[in-house]
This record gives structure tokens, C-alpha cells and sequence, in this order.
């Protein structure tokens, strides 16, 4: 994968699962509700100066959420941070940059 590129959509790790448990306050926050489902399905990455995370995240039965999460570089000792979401998914829309 190229610097600045996204990679190719794989289906979601743990490691994914964990930041998407601590981006959930803040979607919650911004959406002012709180949801019983939240469920990373797939994702991409690209670097920058950090990791930006592209998640598509199961938060109904049949609905969808995608989350662009920025992780940054480990030695800034920060969390992950929501920094947009698109809401209204499917499962089947694509994982695109946004």
C-alpha cells in the first residue's frame, strides 16, 4: 500500500472492535443517542501522520454506519478520535474515502 492510499477492505479484528468501542461516546454524542448495536463489520486504513480508519459499523439490525476514525502515532500517547461518520448504510455500500 502506497503512503496517503487506502488498502483494500478486510473484514474487522478485535483491534478494530476495541476502537470502535472507544469512538462509540462520541458518535453517540453527536448522533444524541445511545445505541445497543455497534458492531465493526470491514474496514481500510491510510497512513498519514497516524492511521485514519475507515469503519463500516453495524448499529441496527439491518442499518449501517461508516466511521472515519483517526488513530494517531504512538508516542503522542492519544486515543482514537471520530473525526466524521456517514449514517444511513447499507451492508452492502462500498467503504470509500469521505
Amino acid at each position: 500500500m502506497m503512503p496517503g492510499g487506502l488498502s483494500e477492505t478486510k473484514p474487522a479484528t478485535p483491534e478494530v472492535q476495541r476502537i470502535v468501542d472507544e469512538v462509540k461516546p462520541q458518535f453517540e454524542s453527536r448522533e444524541n443517542r445511545t445505541y445497543d448495536i455497534f458492531k465493526a463489520i470491514v474496514f481500510r486504513t491510510q497512513v498519514v501522520a497516524g492511521i485514519n480508519y475507515f469503519i463500516k459499523v453495524q448499529d441496527c439490525e439491518d442499518s449501517y454506519v461508516h466511521l472515519r476514525v483517526f488513530q494517531s502515532l504512538p508516542h503522542e500517547n492519544e486515543g482514537p478520535s471520530l473525526v466524521s461518520f456517514q449514517t444511513g448504510k447499507t451492508r452492502d455500500d462500498p467503504l470509500t474515502y469521505f
